[in-house]
């Protein structure tokens, strides 16, 4: 058998294990071969297509293990309010109110991404403040962490939220002196969400290929969906099986479905979705393999549960009692499904850590904590004992630590997200983005890895930096076995998967401050390029 592609003139990261190579041999959509340029010359044959890297790095495809591709598709439409571009609440309101000029009067008007701490008012935007701004169609503003939001008076109207509501469990609705001001966190939101018109399937689905696309430019060829039915339950299983039907689902799937009680998991269970197993195909489009419970909120927002209090005051917020969330883990996990719960304060990873311990976590059920980013040492033990999964965001880092330092102090700031220990420990930390909390681009996420840097410039614990080998094999090897799918993906050794992302400069001989500078040219999934920047492979130019 002859090779249908060899790719050779540039490097080839195998893997962390493999190390380097000068060249690539693909045939029937799985890597055929990898070593020397001769090597793979001797693989070819009268069709053999030859590819010229021409200096480039090819790497294994990314693997996203923790985002919310649906609602991130969603998000393209909606006001971006994220830090990158907005910085002061003049711009958020200019934005928020030309978006109200575009929109029928009486329809919802959504902002993302805003981040209370980067703003010049050095606060959450209030009611009064979107009012002025907004005060003919309801408006909700979502801040990054995606755990709260700030409505305006038509939207708690519409949702029927007056100064008298109470509390939900789990929820918080502020109020200053008595009065509402419009800041509605974690399980409160869902009294919001349930004012709002749903996004049809046909919206969805294009949001899902919208989406797709975007995390292919990036070099992503597998992804997941954290919480599948969070904000239009069942229509969302509907939504992923009609776009992979089409053809509009660009990634290779691992599902999961959102379970706290207002989720869809219990009614999915009884509607006949089964979990993914160890065993079943490995290459379907979509696997349907976990469920997702809230523990607690943010570490930005002040909703993160801990043992040790806030430099503000309050240890945060459980999203529910411990005898209620250990007795979803046992149900979740007694029905074969992977557990991915949220969890990122010390004490909700102990709730969590516990309820898992309790229902028989063993490693081949590669349970997951989501997240996971102020552990302590025990909980790392006992965790590597059960053979529970951390599944961090670096860009964390990068994003919010400045304000980790505000709200937590220090010493916990330097300790969050330990990439480097928890890799020392053997615990594989799937490098993700939680996007549309942060943002997707892989090489933001590599260059926190490699400096712990923020974007403003400040280094938190230096000894937890990695390798750019570590880094790529954290976003790669680590993210294909946190969803069972390290036999087939994550590296690029003979048999895998031809999924293989080509950038645009070797990564691994650049200095970090480059990394930022680098681009994706070709995305393969399976050796089809569902990404290809210059139409290198459409136009041959490589032939």
């Amino acid at each position: 058998m002859n090779a249908d592609i060899i790719f050779t003139g540039g490097h080839v990261f195998r893997g962390l294990q493999g190390g380097m190579a000068e060249g690539l041999a693909v045939s029937g959509g799985k890597v055929m071969g990898v070593g020397s340029r001769a090597e793979m010359e001797a693989l070819a044959g009268p069709a053999t297509r030859r590819v010229s890297l021409e200096g480039r790095l090819a790497i294994p495809a990314f693997h996203e293990a923790h985002m919310h591709l649906l609602p991130y598709g969603l998000g393209l439409s909606m006001v971006n309010l994220r830090a990158e571009e907005v910085r002061t609440l003049q711009e958020t309101r200019r934005r928020l109110s030309e978006a109200a000029a575009r929109t029928p009067k009486g329809q919802w008007v959504m902002g993302w991404g805003y981040d209370h701490g980067a703003l010049d008012i050095g606060r959450h935007p209030t009611v009064t403040e979107l009012d002025a701004a907004v005060p003919d169609h309801p408006l909700l503003i979502m801040r990054t962490c995606g755990h709260m939001g700030v409505a305006n008076s038509a939207a708690l109207r519409a949702a029927g939220i007056g100064h008298n509501t109470p509390d939900p469990e789990g929820g918080v609705i502020e109020r200053r002196g008595g009065a509402l001001t419009g800041l509605i966190q974690e399980r409160a939101l869902s009294l919001i969400k349930a004012a709002m018109p749903e996004p049809d399937e046909t919206r969805m689905v294009d949001a899902i290929e919208a989406a797709g696309r975007r995390l292919a430019s990036l070099g992503f060829a597998s992804a997941t969906d954290m919480n599948v039915g969070m904000s239009s339950g069942m229509a969302e299983i509907a939504a992923f099986e009609r776009a992979a039907r089409d053809g509009r689902c660009l990634q290779r799937m691992w599902l999961v479905l959102a379970g706290n009680p207002e989720g869809i998991a219990a009614s999915a269970w009884e509607g006949g979705l089964r979990p993914w197993l160890p065993g079943d195909d490995p290459d379907a489009a979509l696997r349907w393999g976990a469920v997702k419970v809230f523990a607690d909120g943010s570490a930005g927002g002040l909703t993160a549960a801990f043992f040790d209090p806030y430099a503000q005051g309050g240890t945060g917020v459980f999203t529910f009692p411990t005898e209620t969330i250990h007795a979803l883990l046992e149900t979740y996990h007694n029905q074969g499904w992977q557990l991915d719960i949220h969890a990122i304060g010390d004490a909700a990873i102990e709730q969590v850590l516990t309820g898992m311990e309790a229902a028989g976590a063993t490693p081949d059920r590669r349970h997951r904590i989501e997240h996971c980013g102020f552990v302590t040492r025990d909980q790392r033990r006992r965790m590597r004992a059960r053979g529970i999964l951390p599944v961090p965001q670096p860009v964390f880092m990068y994003e919010f630590a400045d304000l980790y330092l505000r709200n937590l102090g220090l010493p916990r700031t330097e300790a969050a997200y330990p990439m480097k220990t928890w890799l020392a420990e053997g615990h594989h930390p799937s490098a993700s983005s939680d996007a549309p909390v942060s943002t997707p681009d892989p090489f933001v996420n590599l260059f926190t890895m490699v400096t712990r840097k923020t974007n403003q410039g400040t280094v938190f614990g230096p000894e937890e930096r990695l390798s750019i080998q570590e880094a790529l094999h954290c976003y790669t090897w680590c993210g294909a076995y946190s969803s069972f799918a390290e036999g087939s993906r994550g590296t690029l050794e003979p048999g895998m998967d031809a999924d293989i992302a080509i950038l645009s400069r070797d990564i691994t001989a650049i200095a970090p401050e480059e990394y930022q500078s680098v681009t994706c040219d070709v995305t393969l999934r399976g050796g089809i390029a569902i990404h290809d920047r210059h139409d290198e492979f459409r136009r041959g130019e490589f032939a």
